[in-house]
């Protein structure tokens, strides 16, 4: 896992939080009215505990796309660019998804279903008095469907590393982080920022550009490295030819010389033998 490829995550999740905030909005909110009679040393507490095991939560799903890459991925990609070029596709995916394409929309309704099963669940760790309970409601957050969550999911798989995997998704949670934990004042201010400056479209933009290279840019310079060794063999053997065809040459004027240099001894004699 490139440290480029955590910084993309982290990014990810920054200016995809505005995202975040409408999906988990209600979620923070009955978290909020469930601690409403604690203190405000023991609600910060709960909210960094309930966060807490959101990014746990995000790092297992992380860790079991890393493994799902490496048991299923990686051996059918040994020795060839196709890992490469699948994890540039991907980064384009989820890039065009940033820019507001809904092709991971399908993928949040399978979750919602699953999110909708653990519904009873969900409803034992309410109110949030305990330390335990909300660690556990920050676990079962990290299942609520979003699309970008998978996008990065994605992301862990094509890089079939566990580890990295796991890293990739906690990063991608520690940048969501800020907007789920501002003030509604604050919130406002960064919604703002990044609305009014278009900044989830630019790091759209950026991963789609980052994708592309990633996959062809290499295939490209190959190519010209190919075409470049190519015309160096070609020049190579023209110039074995050349060399050739002068070696010949000057063996044969040597040839011939030798030859006319014998005829005149040759007369030499006969005339001497005359004389």
């Amino acid at each position: 896992m490139t440290t480029t490829l955590l910084v993309a995550a982290l990014l990810m999740g920054f200016f995809g939080s505005p995202h975040c905030l409408g999906m988990c909005g209600g979620l923070v909110s009955a978290f909020g009215l469930s601690m409403k009679d604690a203190s405000p040393a023991k609600r910060r507490g709960l909210v960094a505990t309930y966060h807490l095991g959101r990014l746990l939560s995000y790092s297992f799903l992380g860790l079991m796309a890393g493994l799902i890459g490496t048991t299923v991925l990686e051996p059918l990609m040994k020795g060839n660019s196709m890992p490469r070029i699948l994890l540039g596709l991907v980064l384009v995916l989820v890039g065009v998804t940033m820019l507001g394409a809904p092709f991971l929309t399908k993928l949040e309704r399978f979750g919602m279903r699953f999110w909708q099963i653990l519904g009873p669940l969900r409803q034992k760790v309410f109110p949030l008095t305990t330390f335990p309970r909300a660690l556990t409601a920050g676990l079962l957050w990290g299942f609520l469907p979003c699309g970008l969550v998978y996008g990065a999911l994605l992301i862990a798989v094509v890089a079939h590393n566990p580890l990295g995997g796991a890293a990739l998704m906690f990063v991608f949670g520690l940048g969501t982080v800020p907007m789920l934990v501002a003030t509604h004042k604050t919130v406002s201010w960064m919604r703002d920022k990044i609305g009014r400056f278009r900044l989830r479209q630019l790091n759209g933009v950026v991963m789609v550009l980052s994708g592309m290279a990633v996959a062809f840019v290499p295939i490209i310079m190959t190519n010209m490295h190919g075409g470049h060794d190519s015309g160096a063999q070609m020049n190579h053997g023209s110039s074995s030819a050349m060399t050739s065809e002068a070696g010949d040459s000057t063996h044969h004027d040597m040839s011939q010389m030798d030859s006319n240099m014998h005829y005149i001894d040759a007369d030499s004699e006969t005339m001497n033998h005359s004389q």
